[in-house]
């Protein structure tokens, strides 16, 4: 008999641009369900620009029904206020998730890169390749979808030992 599949949802927060992946996993075997990337309204005020990002978010996870989540945690760059500006699409992104009671894990950028490319300072268009040759049914038509791909492929990787982790902090065998 073999386990049911874990559905991961996997995203890559920016103002911008936010790109989400969807992949199920059964063991070590990951497949591609998804891939997209939801665009905010440059125009737009920086609440409406969030409040469409949750919304992409939201429509996503009701379009394809994962049992988790991943999101990429924020860099610090140079610009403090483009750096605030990505922390707040990032809590707008999560928010989605865990109001639909969906775990959220949190990954480092360079955790990303490491898992799925082996190095932890690897460049976009490493990510892109590595992930069509992780997922060949993939079709990320963005380096944000992409990204967001690479997201859940760590999640699907480190799942296992975060719970783990967890067990053994509640005191659990």
């Amino acid at each position: 008999m073999s386990a049911a599949p874990i559905r991961i949802l996997g995203v890559d927060p920016g103002l911008r641009n936010t790109g989400w992946g969807v992949i199920d996993c059964v063991g070590a075997r990951i497949s591609f369900v998804a891939c997209g990337t939801i665009r905010s309204d440059g125009d737009a005020s920086l609440a409406e620009r969030l409040r469409q990002l949750h919304q992409g978010v939201v429509e996503v996870i009701i379009a394809h029904r994962p049992d988790e989540a991943a999101v990429e945690e924020t860099f610090v760059n140079r610009d403090p206020q483009a750096t605030l500006k990505l922390g707040q699409a990032r809590g707008a992104v999560m928010l989605a998730p865990a109001l639909a009671g969906l775990p959220v894990a949190e990954y480092a950028a360079n955790l990303v890169k490491k898992t799925v490319v082996g190095a932890g300072h690897a460049e976009k268009q490493q990510i892109a390749m590595m992930v069509k040759v992780l997922l060949p049914r993939s079709d990320a038509r963005s380096p944000d979808a992409a990204d967001a791909l690479a997201v859940a492929i760590t999640h699907a990787q480190h799942r296992g030992a975060r719970a783990r982790e967890a067990l053994l902090l509640r005191g659990g065998a």
